[in-house]
């Protein structure tokens, strides 16, 4: 999968997202990044520390989050495009779930749209993906857990988003799919999602493990957001186990030596 002006593997290897959040109110980063120097400063220290994409937000999406209009978003996150884009060859994701603020970020530069509501949010998102060849992240979601049949439900869903994606242009081979940890889950069902990630398989598309730091790390372990780095990991090295073409995080170092570890014992060095 080309991503940008680089070439992914889509099989046999695990890159790293870095999550780079230019919000005043992000769970666990909130306010660090968001002036452009500092987003700058700290895009750049994530692709030294072996960031293989960044993926730049500029709507918090925690529980409780406050919904921001599509112009504040656009100008948190336009001139960090443009300016990584002028800086780096490391390929540049923008976290949206808005076709305006999507067309706008692929006009600045972004290579990779992240929806994190696969398409159900915004009836325009598929079509502006679609029309700009862009490669695409798209998430399950929902508004509220579902009672019974998880699995089945997961993968139900998922496979509406993929019916909305060829509706809307985006070809299969440009789409890498997410099971939504931490979103509209209990506990138990974001324990599955992270366990059963052998469900998405036979829907013949990539994927990608977003649970950096996240609240089933926290409620697991008894810790806060900012001591989930060991938790993190240990989703890490599961992903890789199974194959996931991706994993999202906002510790990029210690995540690219958990998964080059892990591929090494897994190849034979």
């Amino acid at each position: 999968m080309k991503i940008g002006t680089k070439d992914f593997q889509t099989q046999g290897r695990t890159y790293v997202m870095g999550i780079l959040n230019v919000t005043p109110d992000s769970f666990s980063d909130g306010g660090k990044w968001n002036s452009l120097d500092r987003a700058l400063y700290h895009g750049e220290a994530m692709v030294q520390e072996g960031a293989d994409i960044l993926d730049i937000g500029g709507e918090s999406t925690r529980p409780g989050y406050t919904l921001i209009s599509d112009q504040e978003e656009m100008d948190r996150v336009l001139p960090v495009i443009e300016a990584l884009k002028q800086r780096l060859e490391v390929p540049v994701s923008l976290d949206t779930y808005k076709s305006q603020v999507a067309a706008a970020g692929i006009r600045a530069g972004a290579d990779f749209i992240n929806d994190i509501w696969g398409l159900k949010y915004d009836p325009a998102m598929a079509g502006i993906i679609g029309a700009a060849g862009v490669p695409c992240c798209l998430m399950h979601n929902r508004k509220e857990p579902v009672e019974r049949d998880f699995t089945a439900t997961l993968v139900q869903e998922m496979a509406e988003t993929l019916a909305l994606a060829e509706a809307g242009g985006i070809a299969r081979d440009r789409i890498i799919l997410d099971s939504g940890v931490g979103f509209g889950k209990t506990y138990e069902q974001n324990l599955e999602a992270i366990r059963r990630l052998d469900v998405l398989k036979p829907l013949g598309c990539p994927v990608l493990l977003g649970t950096s730091r996240k609240s089933v790390i926290g409620l697991t372990l008894n810790l806060p957001a900012d001591q989930r780095v060991e938790g993190t990991l240990a989703t890490t090295v599961y992903a890789v186990l199974q194959g996931c073409m991706f994993v999202r995080v906002h510790d990029v170092r210690e995540n690219v030596r958990a998964v080059r570890m892990t591929e090494a014992i897994l190849q034979g060095g």
